[in-house]
C-alpha cells in the first residue's frame, strides 16, 4: 500500500488539525458510549437507581486521549494509532460496580481493575523482553494472525448494520435511516477514490457531513409534516445545554473524572472487593492480549514495517498498558488499540502518528466543550452505521491481505483458516462466571491450536511464512 503520509511525515498544521478530526470522528462514538452503556445497565440500576453510577462519557474520551499519548511516547512515535475505551472491559466495570458496596467504591474498582489489567501487560512486556517475538511469529504465522484480524472486523458487521438501520427516534423509518448512512458511505467511496488533494485525505469527514445535512433536511421536513418517521436527527443533546439556562457550563464544563468520585471510598476497600476486581480484569486482559498482537500485526501490514520488532511488541505492550492505567484513571474504561482508527489510516493511506498525537490532543481538549460532545451525541447511528461500513470492511480486507501468499491448496492451511472464519464469524463465545472469552479470542485460540495439531503434516511447509519469505526474496 502506498501511504500519502508515511509515520514519521508532519503535514502543515492546517491539515494536520483536519486529519486530527477524522480520527477522532472515527473513534469517538464508540468511546462515548461505553460509559452510556454502563449507566444503563440494568443489573446496576436495580442496585443502586436510575443514574446513580453517572459515568462521564467526556472524562472517557479524556482518558482515551491521554492513553494514547502515553502510548505513542513509550512506542517511539512509530505505531499510528489511536486508543479508545475498550468493550472487552465492560462486564468487568460492571462487577467492580456491582460488588462494591457504594457507587464510589466502584469507583475505586475502576482504578483498581485497570491498574491489574494494565500490569498483565507490563509482566508480559517484560517476558517478551526477555525472550524475544520469534515464538509469537511462530505461535501466530500469517495463516492465524491473518483470518483473526479479518474476524474483527467481520465480527463488527452486524454493529454496522445495525446502526445503519437506526436514527435518532425509535419512530425513524428504516428507508430514512438507511439512506442517510448509504449517502455518507457513498460520498466517503468517491471521495476515496476520486478525490483530489484533501478531499481524498479527509473522507470521513466529507460523509459525516453529507449524512448530517441529508438527515437535518429529512428531520426539518418531519417536523414540518408531523411525519416522525423522517426525523432522523435528535437534538435532545443541544437542548440539555440550556435545560438550566445558558451560562459558562453551556460551553464548557470539566468532565468527572474516575479519581474525584473515588475520592473517599479508598477506606472502604476490603480483601475480598480487591478479589472481586482482580477475577473480574485479569483473564479478560489475558484475551485481549491476544486482539493487541492482531491490531499490531495488522497496522505493521498497512504501513509495511513490524512493529512488533520495532518499537518491539514489548513497547507497544507498555504503551497499551500503561495507556490504560493513565486513561481509567481519568475516564474510568481501559483503553485499547481500535480498529476504526487502523481502517483510518488504511482508507486515508495517512499514517502519520502526528496525526494521531494532535487526534489526542484533541480528544483532551474536546472533553471540556459541551457543544463538540453534544454534537457528536447527535450524529445519528445510521451516519456512523454508513462510516463503520467502510472501516470494519477495510479491517476485513487487511487480514485476507496477510494471507494472500499462504497457499490454501493444502488441507494444513485450508483447515486453520476455516476454523477462524467459522468460529469467529459464527459468534463462538463462552463465559467462566463474570469473565468473557470474545469471539476473537475463542477464533485466535482455535487457529492456534490447528495449526499447532497439523504442523509437520504431509503438506506442511517447513517454516510457516515461506510464501511471503519468498515473495520478499523476489522483489
Amino acid at each position: 500500500m502506498k501511504l500519502i503520509y508515511q509515520v514519521d511525515d508532519k503535514p502543515k498544521f492546517g491539515a494536520l488539525i483536519v486529519f486530527a478530526i477524522q480520527q477522532l470522528l472515527a473513534i469517538m462514538t464508540a468511546t462515548l458510549v461505553v460509559p452510556i452503556i454502563i449507566n444503563n445497565n440494568t443489573d446496576l440500576i436495580a442496585i443502586y437507581g436510575e443514574g446513580a453510577i453517572g459515568m462521564s462519557s467526556a472524562a472517557a474520551l479524556f482518558g482515551a486521549g491521554v492513553g494514547t499519548l502515553v502510548y505513542v511516547l513509550f512506542t517511539k512515535k512509530k505505531s499510528p494509532v489511536f486508543l479508545g475505551s475498550s468493550f472487552a472491559f465492560i462486564n468487568s466495570m460492571v462487577a467492580a460496580f456491582a460488588g462494591a458496596t457504594t457507587v464510589a467504591l466502584g469507583y475505586v474498582g475502576l482504578i483498581i481493575g485497570a491498574v491489574a489489567a494494565g500490569m498483565v501487560y507490563v509482566v508480559i512486556a517484560l517476558i517478551v523482553k526477555l525472550a524475544g517475538v520469534k515464538w509469537i511469529n511462530k505461535l501466530m504465522p500469517a495463516v492465524v494472525i491473518g483470518p483473526t484480524v479479518s474476524i474483527i472486523g467481520l465480527g463488527l458487521a452486524g454493529n454496522a448494520v445495525g446502526d445503519l438501520t437506526s436514527g435518532g427516534f425509535a419512530t425513524t423509518s428504516i428507508y430514512a435511516a438507511i439512506g442517510v448512512g448509504l449517502l455518507s458511505l457513498f460520498v466517503i467511496m468517491q471521495c476515496s477514490v476520486y478525490g483530489k488533494k484533501i478531499g481524498k485525505l479527509i473522507p470521513f469527514i466529507l460523509g459525516i457531513v453529507a449524512g448530517y445535512i441529508f438527515a437535518f433536511i429529512l428531520t426539518f421536513f418531519g417536523m414540518i409534516f408531523n411525519n416522525e418517521e423522517l426525523m432522523v436527527v435528535n437534538i435532545a443533546p443541544f437542548e440539555a445545554l440550556v435545560e438550566n439556562g445558558v451560562g459558562l457550563g453551556t460551553f464548557f464544563q470539566v468532565p468527572q473524572f474516575t479519581f474525584f468520585k473515588a475520592l473517599g471510598a479508598f477506606k472502604e476497600i476490603n480483601p475480598g472487593y480487591i478479589g472481586t476486581v482482580l477475577a473480574a480484569y485479569v483473564p479478560v486482559a489475558f484475551v485481549v492480549f491476544a486482539e493487541h498482537i492482531a491490531d499490531h500485526k495488522n497496522i505493521s501490514s498497512i504501513i509495511e514495517k513490524d512493529l512488533l520488532t520495532e518499537p518491539g511488541l514489548h513497547r507497544t505492550l507498555l504503551g497499551d498498558g500503561v495507556g490504560s492505567m493513565v486513561g481509567a484513571l481519568f475516564g474510568g474504561c481501559p483503553n485499547t488499540t481500535y480498529g476504526e482508527s487502523i481502517g483510518c489510516v488504511a482508507i486515508t493511506k495517512n499514517a502519520s502518528v502526528w496525526t494521531i498525537i494532535a487526534a489526542a490532543i484533541g480528544a483532551i481538549i474536546i472533553s471540556f466543550l459541551s457543544p463538540f460532545v453534544a454534537f457528536v451525541n447527535s450524529i445519528p447511528s445510521c451516519i456512523m452505521g454508513g462510516v463503520c461500513m467502510a472501516l470494519y470492511g477495510f479491517i476485513a480486507v487487511s487480514g485476507l491481505k496477510m494471507i494472500q501468499n499462504v497457499d490454501l491448496n493444502k488441507n494444513k492451511n485450508l483447515f486453520v483458516v476455516s476454523v477462524i472464519l467459522i468460529a469467529g464469524i459464527g459468534g463462538l463465545s463462552v463465559s467462566f462466571g463474570k469473565v468473557s472469552i470474545t469471539s476473537v479470542a475463542c477464533a485466535l485460540i482455535l487457529g492456534i491450536i490447528a495449526n499447532l495439531m497439523l504442523k509437520g503434516g504431509k503438506d506442511d511447509d517447513e517454516d510457516p511464512n515461506a510464501a511471503e519469505k519468498k515473495e520478499e526474496s523476489q522483489a
